[in-house]
């Protein structure tokens, strides 16, 4: 696939302690294979879905163990301008743009309400490979934080392409961010039902063919579910953490029920 717009999520990766039992669990979750452990990079390992490359596991840089979590980077044309945003606008840069071989330009960021990112600049990898309604694929992804406001005006600053509009429901605080009308990333405000100790982060969601049958799957194998299944007019998904503690969705988008939200531009 072609690099993607600035600001349009294009890869997620995430540290394993255990990266054998991430593949595994993944493996039979999502029906991802995976490729040779690139031991020049870390043991960087890609993982396919049909041949098509959509994420990938990594082992943890000594002094980085802790719990797992997805990482989703959002494709920028230059890093370091992303990374001068990001700290002109009170956010956080982790890991300053650093050059992956002839891969790309990486950088970790984190914004002021917590939340850490990644940002892109593509050089022979491009990022995800597979469209997002291909089981096994990156199909979306929510902003959860507890200080919606900062996250609110933080994301347009860095990302200047983003125009934004309102979930028209008082009982729930979601905005969605595009790209030219069309929806790249959701923000969802945290309530009272996330414990005190659950951080800020970005949820990212999986295309599966089945969303009960793949929930049954994951808590076979120890993964959690945290919420649903759920039917919604963008598709039948629940949300689980798995075995080691990362987040991460599952949603059936050929199974829709209800209608879509009113939206409000902001």
């Amino acid at each position: 696939m072609a690099v993607q717009p600035e600001g349009t999520p294009c890869w997620a990766d995430a540290m394993f302690s255990d990266v054998e039992g991430a593949k595994s669990f993944y493996g039979d979750v999502l029906g991802w294979t995976f490729g040779e452990a690139s031991s020049e990079f870390g043991n960087y390992t890609q993982a396919y879905a049909d041949g098509k490359a959509v994420a990938a596991v990594v082992p943890p840089m000594p002094g980085q163990e802790g719990q797992s979590q997805w990482c989703l980077y959002f494709a920028s044309p230059d890093a370091a301008a992303t990374a001068g945003r990001i700290r002109d606008n009170g956010g956080e840069v982790l890991m300053e743009p650093m050059q992956v071989g002839d891969f790309g330009t990486m950088c970790l960021g984190r914004d002021p309400s917590g939340v850490v990112f990644g940002v892109w600049q593509a050089g022979e990898h491009e990022g995800f490979e597979a469209p997002p309604e291909q089981p096994g694929a990156f199909c979306w992804a929510e902003v959860f934080t507890r200080e919606p406001e900062k996250s609110d005006t933080f994301f347009p600053a860095v990302f200047p392409r983003y125009t934004a509009q309102q979930m028209e429901d008082d009982g729930v605080d979601f905005r969605i961010f595009n790209i030219t009308d069309a929806p790249v990333l959701g923000r969802m405000k945290m309530t009272e039902e996330f414990p005190p100790e659950v951080p800020a982060y970005i949820n990212v969601y999986f295309s599966v063919p089945d969303c009960d049958e793949a929930v049954a799957k994951a808590t076979k194998l120890g993964g959690v579910l945290r919420f649903g299944p759920m039917d919604s007019p963008f598709g039948r998904f629940a949300a689980l953490s798995d075995p080691q503690g990362a987040n991460f969705s599952v949603i059936d988008v050929t199974s829709t029920q209800g209608e879509m939200p009113k939206l409000t531009d902001v």
